[in-house]
């Protein structure tokens, strides 16, 4: 089995291409790079003392789930500047054009020939949150910001031409079991989503499921990047939800919502 994964940089992604790459005979990455010091080095997100406040507890916790920035083994890697796959001409992508899964996590917007050869060889896209009820940038953030837990984890979709609108194969629940803090259990969102992903490819599941329409009418929150603000950082930081809090209002609110095909990771 041959497998192209397109994402990025960060130790949470090299994770989902070392875990790729563990049930394919052969894995193509190609990796779009921002920093990995967020918030000390303006880039996707700007630089700020509460965003290095902030996202100090991000890097802490996705270290302590996927470990350090390292070198993926056996995968053909491809490395560029996030924003620039659109403008890679099709004979560089070449080789990793005739794979039999195409995994999309973390890239930047995909248009033009690659959407369209992606689209047509039924390419999955990792959505972190739960669609349609979150969709754009930071979504469990922002479900976890409004005190809707129960709508953190990722949606496993068939990819589209438009950003987390594709027919849904599969919701994923996390665990907060052995979660320290919000960041862990946010990290434990990604986990879940890659484990879940690993497990249906290798046992064929993941062809079993008949895409599900997303239902726009239940769309609660569309955020873009410049919704995350300083502002509601440091108010996300000084509320210091504690695990347990996360824990009674998952419990208090799970009944209200009916994943797709779900995925509880524990």
């Amino acid at each position: 089995m041959k497998i192209t994964v397109f994402t990025s940089n960060q130790p949470r992604h090299l994770n989902l291409i070392d875990r790729l790459s563990e049930i394919a005979d052969e894995c193509y990455a190609v990796v779009e790079t921002n920093t990995v010091f967020p918030g000390q080095v303006s880039d996707f997100f700007q630089k700020s003392e509460i965003f290095q406040q902030y996202f100090s507890n991000v890097v802490e916790s996705e270290k302590q789930i996927f470990g350090s920035i390292r070198f993926s083994e056996n995968v053909h890697n491809l490395i560029i500047k996030s924003g620039d796959l659109n403008q890679i001409e099709r004979s560089v992508l070449e080789p990793a054009l005739d794979s039999d899964i195409y995994v999309v996590f973390g890239a930047s917007f995909i248009k033009g020939w690659l959407i369209d050869h992606l689209v047509k060889n039924n390419a999955i896209n990792i959505h972190m949150g739960i669609s349609p009820y979150y969709r754009g940038s930071s979504c469990n953030f922002w479900s976890l910001y409004e005190n809707n837990p129960h709508l953190m984890g990722a949606t496993i979709h068939m990819l589209s031409k438009g950003l987390d609108s594709g027919d849904i194969l599969y919701h994923v629940a996390p665990t907060t079991l052995n979660c320290s803090n919000p960041f862990d259990f946010t990290m434990m969102s990604v986990k879940s989503a890659h484990e879940s992903l690993v497990q249906r490819i290798s046992n064929g599941e993941i062809n079993k499921y008949i895409p599900v329409k997303q239902e726009a009418d239940l769309e609660i929150l569309y955020t873009k990047n410049s919704d995350f603000t300083d502002d509601v950082a440091k108010e996300f930081l000084d509320r210091n939800l504690t695990i347990s809090e996360i824990s009674n209002m998952i419990n208090e609110k799970k009944g209200l919502i009916e994943f797709v095909n779900p995925f509880y990771y524990e």
